[in-house]
């Protein structure tokens, strides 16, 4: 089975993915590992990716998922995938996909994204990821509040992947 987290920079994508794929036991991959070094500098100077920066990114994490979908492996991968074309070019990799969606209040967002330490995003593009989140419905993805502790939320993505199956 194939997991994608997703949600704005600040949501726990990364801690949330680590922590479900550790108690799967499986591989991690966060979608940070799959941008170009121009993509990097571009977030660590403040500016915002259009498109054109996100497909080619996009792309190598969608083969990375049928990679792990043809070697029949329970892969979690964490990425943004903040437009709904964004995750249909994602879901395309394989059927039946995990989608879950992590979401919370910006002032949440903002606090965590400036507690963090070593990270290349710069906390000034919080708002224009917000501004260009195309929040998923509930028939798209596992919609879950971040505001809950991560044991919490694992165990939300585990009982409802298991009614899935």
């Amino acid at each position: 089975m194939i997991y994608l987290i997703m949600g704005v920079s600040g949501s726990g994508k990364t801690t949330i993915g680590e922590r479900l794929a550790k108690r799967l036991g499986c591989q991690f991959s966060d979608a940070d590992q799959f941008h170009s070094e121009a993509n990097r500098k571009k977030m660590a100077e403040g500016t915002p990716l259009n498109d054109d920066d996100r497909w080619p990114w996009l792309d190598a994490i969608r083969a990375a998922m049928q990679e792990a979908h043809h070697n029949r492996q329970t892969h979690v991968f964490a990425c943004s995938a903040l437009k709904k074309q964004y995750r249909e070019r994602l879901q395309t990799a394989t059927e039946g996909i995990v989608l879950v969606f992590l979401n919370g209040p910006a002032e949440v967002l903002s606090e965590r994204i400036l507690n963090r330490r070593g990270h290349f995003f710069d906390p000034r593009l919080l708002q224009s990821q917000i501004d260009t989140l195309e929040p998923p419905s509930e028939q798209e993805a596992l919609l879950i509040d971040v505001r809950q502790s991560p044991d919490e939320i694992i165990d939300v993505i585990l009982q409802a992947s298991e009614r899935r199956q």
